[in-house]
């Protein structure tokens, strides 16, 4: 059975997570499955979320630029274009995934699983994309956008916050603060294949926030969001 092999996060479970019950399951379960899956299961390509994640990236784009049109009229064109970029690229789509757990319910390959897929930025982003695909094709646009409403254009502030991260926080150190920072790596643990990094970041030889992630940029973001949190309730932002 699929669902013995998520341990527990049900397709049923799932559905109560993103808030939508599909009226065809296999959508869902099909927006779940990694091609490592197919490919090892020897189940038809065609049958992992790959082409959902194609249908759900422009459902997507375009329910998130008419959300920037309406909300900003003074916007530029290459504006909206950069702001849409950051709303809807991988780091960021992978913290919105985060959010459900979705890398849980997913269904991989024993290799990707033990090379540490559940956590993968590019995994859980392209799924992300894919449950999207899926409810649009299950219950039409309207379904879709109230998913993407709910958990990919919800808490925007503290959001943009962590979609530019670093570059904010580097903007108010140095542009606002007039102070220096810089990132240290704190600990690297965990076999070669699945590196867990944990950085801090300091301002005058003070931590203003850690983070861990599978790769350095990572936990830089991480850490980084953290720090403007701090900043933020400082009244520094």
């Amino acid at each position: 059975m699929l669902e013995d092999y998520t341990k527990g996060y049900t397709m049923e479970v799932l559905e109560e997570r993103i808030g939508y019950r599909f009226r065809d399951r296999s959508l869902l379960r099909q927006a779940m499955t990694h091609s490592s899956f197919t490919n090892e299961q020897k189940i038809r390509k065609a049958q992992n979320y790959e082409r959902l994640e194609f249908l759900g990236d422009a459902v997507l784009e375009l329910v998130t630029s008419e959300f920037l049109f309406r909300e900003n009229p003074k916007m530029s064109e290459g504006e909206l274009t950069k702001k849409r970029a950051s709303m809807v690229c991988e780091p960021s789509l992978a913290f919105c995934a985060r959010d459900l757990e979705l890398g849980r319910f997913m269904l991989l390959g024993k290799g990707e699983e033990n090379t540490g897929g559940r956590g993968r930025d590019s995994i859980v982003s392209d799924a992300m994309e894919a449950v999207i695909g899926a409810i649009f094709l299950d219950g039409g646009m309207d379904k879709a956008k109230a998913f993407i409403d709910r958990f990919v254009l919800s808490d925007l502030e503290d959001k943009q916050l962590f979609y530019d991260s670093k570059s904010n926080l580097q903007e108010v150190i140095q542009g606002k603060l007039k102070e220096e920072f810089n990132y240290e790596l704190l600990e690297e643990s965990g076999p070669e294949h699945d590196k867990l990094f944990r950085v801090s970041v300091n301002m005058e030889g003070k931590v203003l926030g850690t983070g861990e992630g599978k790769t350095k940029k990572a936990a830089e973001q991480q850490a980084a969001y953290r720090a403007l949190l701090l900043l933020r309730d400082r009244g520094c932002i």
